[in-house]
């Protein structure tokens, strides 16, 4: 994809949208799809897909968003999956792969990336049900796995278990612990704050300032970070802290790490009146390719957050600190959960 697709645009492009955009059920009105136009109708479709999606709700179509239209469209059956470079990538990924979890073979994350993970547990899988153990997920494999799927239906997927059973093995003291820590925009000022205090407590941070998610998630799994937090200021009416959920999975640590955020954030922004910080699951790229529980703040306002930067930097190392010590515990309190 090489320009964005925007609202007024007219053409291929947008006609290519409006189909991908009723393939997953959220079609445009008929004026807009006959003439081919990003009208408001198309907005409002997309946004719609992208807050089911839990991408950014910017209403244009840019790398992201496109890939997950494309994501969306297949289905488990439709295409044969094994491990190729470059790897599989769709909700036909991630259906397998939960259906895999959800019946004892650890296929990773949940992310709807075909990796090796996800190619040993197929094989597993294959091997006790007595199918052909070739690593591909083809028609007699989707087929033994549906025949199987009221035994699964309702169980946790094992990842999300053994995830929380590494996380009880952590050492609970932050120091010498690998933390990465990464800044969209203009928070560069509260992540070097940050980093000084984690570092004064002894932890080894890694500082990111690559405006591309996939970079920093990229670079934070090669530094084997133990948690991620990514900062970025918005000028929304209130802040978000963000962990990686699809659906039927979430990562335990990252919920919990979010959590303690939000706690924080609510702490240092106490005596103001913005409204307190929502807990939300969600599927952007720098939350769905870093293998270690990471959290995704959106900082708001901006007026506010920027006057209270040391509070912010003080209250989110309390965070991380308290996390690192018990990462299994339950959250504070109930997730704000927006529509």
């Amino acid at each position: 994809m090489s320009e964005p697709v925007r609202p007024d645009d007219r053409g291929a492009p947008v006609r290519d949208l409006h189909r991908r955009l009723l393939a997953v059920g959220h079609p445009v009105d008929a004026v807009e799809e006959s003439d081919g136009h990003f009208g408001p109708d198309t907005t409002r479709a997309l946004l719609a897909f992208q807050a089911e999606r839990g991408l950014d709700e910017h209403g244009t179509v840019d790398e992201t968003t496109q890939a997950a239209l494309v994501e969306a469209g297949v289905r488990l059956g439709d295409r044969h999956l094994y491990l190729h470079a470059p790897m599989f990538r769709g909700d036909d990924v991630a259906d397998l792969q939960l259906r895999l979890g959800s019946l004892g073979f650890d296929a990773g994350r949940i992310d709807g990336i075909f990796g090796p993970d996800t190619a040993g547990a197929l094989s597993d899988f294959q091997r006790n049900v007595g199918l052909a153990v070739d690593g591909i997920a083809g028609s007699e494999t989707v087929l033994g796995l549906r025949q199987l799927l009221g035994r699964a239906v309702g169980r946790t997927p094992v990842t999300q278990v053994r995830e929380l059973d590494r996380l009880r093995q952590r050492s609970p003291d932050l120091h010498g612990q690998r933390l990465a820590i990464g800044q969209f925009g203009n928070s560069g000022a509260l992540i070097s704050a940050l980093g000084r205090i984690l570092r004064a407590r002894g932890a080894h941070v890694l500082v990111l300032d690559h405006p591309d998610e996939t970079t920093q998630a990229t670079t934070a799994n090669d530094f084997e970070a133990a948690m991620y937090l990514g900062l970025r200021i918005e000028n929304h009416s209130h802040s978000q802290s963000n962990y990686f959920a699809t659906d039927g999975f979430l990562s335990e640590g990252g919920y919990r790490l979010a959590h303690h955020c939000a706690v924080g954030l609510d702490h240092a922004l106490r005596s103001t009146d913005v409204p307190a910080t929502g807990c939300v699951g969600r599927r952007v790229p720098v939350l769905r390719r870093t293998r270690m529980p990471a959290v995704l703040c959106t900082l708001a306002p901006p007026s506010v957050v920027v006057l209270a930067t040391a509070e912010i930097a003080d209250a989110l190392a309390t965070a991380i600190t308290r996390w690192v010590a018990d990462p299994t515990a339950e959250p504070d309190r109930p997730p704000i959960v927006e529509a």
